[in-house]
Order: C-alpha cells, then sequence, then structure tokens
C-alpha cells in the first residue's frame, strides 16, 4: 500500500527539515507545502486541525503534530 503523506512546513522550522530528512531516510516520498510561502494553506491547516503550529504531518488522513519519529512510523506501517 501506498502511504499518502503531506508535510506542513515553513522556511525557519528546523523540526520541519527534520520530519523532511526522516521521511527521506525512510525512503517514504511526500508532499509539502510551504505555509510561509503559500498562506492560504495555512489558514486552511489551522481550520482542519486547530493548530498553527509545525511540522504537521497527513499520513493517510491522520495527524501528527511536531517531530514525533514513533507516532510517524507507526502511522506509516498501517
Amino acid at each position: 500500500m501506498s502511504n499518502q503523506v503531506t508535510v506542513y512546513t515553513t522556511d525557519t522550522c528546523p523540526y520541519c527539515a527534520m520530519v523532511k530528512n526522516f521521511l527521506m531516510e525512510k525512503g517514504v516520498s511526500f508532499n509539502e507545502v510551504n505555509v510561509q510561502q503559500d498562506p492560504e494553506a495555512g489558514q486552511k491547516l489551522v481550520e482542519t486541525t486547530g493548530q498553527k503550529g509545525v511540522p504537521q504531518i497527513e499520513i493517510n488522513g491522520e495527524w501528527v503534530l511536531g517531530y514525533d519519529p514513533e507516532t510517524i512510523t507507526n502511522l506509516l506501517g498501517k
């Protein structure tokens, strides 16, 4: 099964870089949405999750807030 992964980031977020590196090391392809460059996407993200912080990762319709390798790995394994 192919995972649908979207990572919401900003340019200055060190944890965003950590999440992207973690996914790349695992060989997981993902879409990146930079909410700093796309404020409309950022607003939609806040409306969807109620959270303003990044990174936020959507994995197959489930959300992970922040850099949480254990939860990310668990969701990728489903």
